[in-house]
């Protein structure tokens, strides 16, 4: 379908915010920032009918129409879908790397463009959300305005009282301050314990660094909640979406 010509700005207040038809595109949730600007590059983006290849081109969503391989497009139904991730797989899109990514575990289930609420690294498991929303995940993601974070980790130790505190109270490492919201006891053995451990805030490995500074070494670390969304029993590596009950609980 061609893409109607009209005046840019006819229906706009002089205060409609601008962005660049990458970032656009992506805020409508059609593709990430650098899959956006190869389509713009290779000249299959349209703006009220005029082809732009510069991704950083100014519209205003709402206003400007935009079109991809002659086809209007809008604002696309927000997805949101929980998966428990494997151990193994890294999270990101394409990996330089050539290792398994989280997205193999969506292959073949015609989804539409998704990105990782957030990380999980490599070693790690459990609860993983994607999302179509850049705004919604970044809410999501934000340390001030996000969701809790609660994980189950086995260490290699057994914890003492103390050590349990001083988790709490936190270590400078690499100029950060790392520490966890809330730490307990689940279970112990003979060699190893499993601890229940709650971020509010994402930095990178966080809970492996905060436990190295005191010597620990980590065997497994699942995540096992987001706020008040729970992992459950979701097998490992199968996915669902989330209701719209569960979008707005952890908004």
């Amino acid at each position: 379908m061609s893409i109607p010509r009209h005046r840019a700005g006819a229906s706009a207040s002089a205060g409609s915010p601008r962005h660049g038809l990458a970032r656009a595109l992506s805020k409508l949730g059609l593709a990430s920032r650098t899959v956006a600007a190869g389509w713009i590059a290779d000249g299959r983006v349209a703006v009220n009918g005029r082809v732009r290849r510069n991704p950083e081109f100014p519209v205003v969503p709402g206003r400007d129409r935009i079109g991809v391989d002659g086809r209007e497009i809008g604002a696309q139904a927000r997805i949101c879908l929980m998966l428990n991730k494997p151990r193994g797989l890294v999270t990101t899109a394409n990996d330089e790397r050539g290792r398994d990514t989280v997205y193999r575990c969506l292959a073949g289930a015609g989804l539409p463009w998704l990105m990782p609420v957030g990380r999980l690294d490599k070693a790690s498991e459990g609860l993983l959300l994607f999302c179509n929303d850049p705004a919604w995940a970044a809410r999501i993601t934000d340390p001030d305005t996000g969701p809790v974070k609660t994980y189950h980790v086995q260490i290699d130790a057994i914890p003492d009282a103390a050590l349990l505190e001083r988790l709490v109270a936190g270590v400078d490492c690499g100029g950060e301050r790392l520490c966890a919201k809330f730490v307990s006891l689940l279970r112990h053995g003979a060699k190893h314990a499993w601890l229940d451990i709650v971020l509010d805030e994402g930095r990178n490995r966080q809970i492996r660094r905060l436990l190295a500074a005191q010597g620990i070494g980590v065997l497994r670390l699942v995540r096992v909640a987001i706020g008040p969304l729970q992992l459950g029993a979701l097998g490992k590596g199968a996915w669902r979406m989330l209701s719209a009950e569960e979008i707005e609980k952890l908004r």
